[in-house]
């Protein structure tokens, strides 16, 4: 195997694992709790302006984790989520150490990390950003058409 394909396979592997937690999480303040619900657990927390923060984290949890999955916008998905991730560990996790049990900020960090991680490297060949960025590049190299 070559390192551009394992690079490229490895990359694939981070955004789908990634990608189906945030949509999980996403998932769960919509589904499970509402974002009703989810805001009064912020509020609980701390987090200022739940209702706000529920539908943001909401959202950027689901279209994140969709955009990591399909490899798609990663740049923007990758900072969106890191963002989410950052005031989850601001306003939640901080003052908890670092042990999930005890409500700590372990996996915000992982997850935040993973996020830029994913936002520099981009989706690799196995996404759409390549596919989209082909076709703008195919399309800037074409000939003018003269009438």
């Amino acid at each position: 195997m070559n390192k551009e394909l394992a690079r490229d396979i490895g990359i694939l592997i981070g955004r789908l694992g990634v990608g189906f937690v945030l949509l999980a999480y996403g998932w769960q303040k919509l589904a499970d709790w509402g974002v009703s619900g989810t805001a009064e657990i912020m509020a609980g927390g701390g987090v200022p302006m739940p209702m706000v923060s529920a539908y943001i984290a909401t959202f950027v949890e689901l279209a994140a984790g969709t955009a990591f999955i399909v490899g798609a916008a990663m740049p923007l998905a990758g900072l969106a989520a890191a963002g989410t991730m950052a005031g989850a560990f601001l306003f939640v996790h901080m003052g908890s150490g670092v042990y999930v049990d005890q409500n700590g900020w372990g996996f915000v960090l992982v997850i935040g990390v993973s996020c830029l991680m994913l936002a520099a490297t981009g989706s690799g060949r196995f996404g759409i950003d390549p596919l989209v960025a082909s076709r703008f590049r195919d399309r800037r190299k074409a000939p003018a058409h003269s009438t």
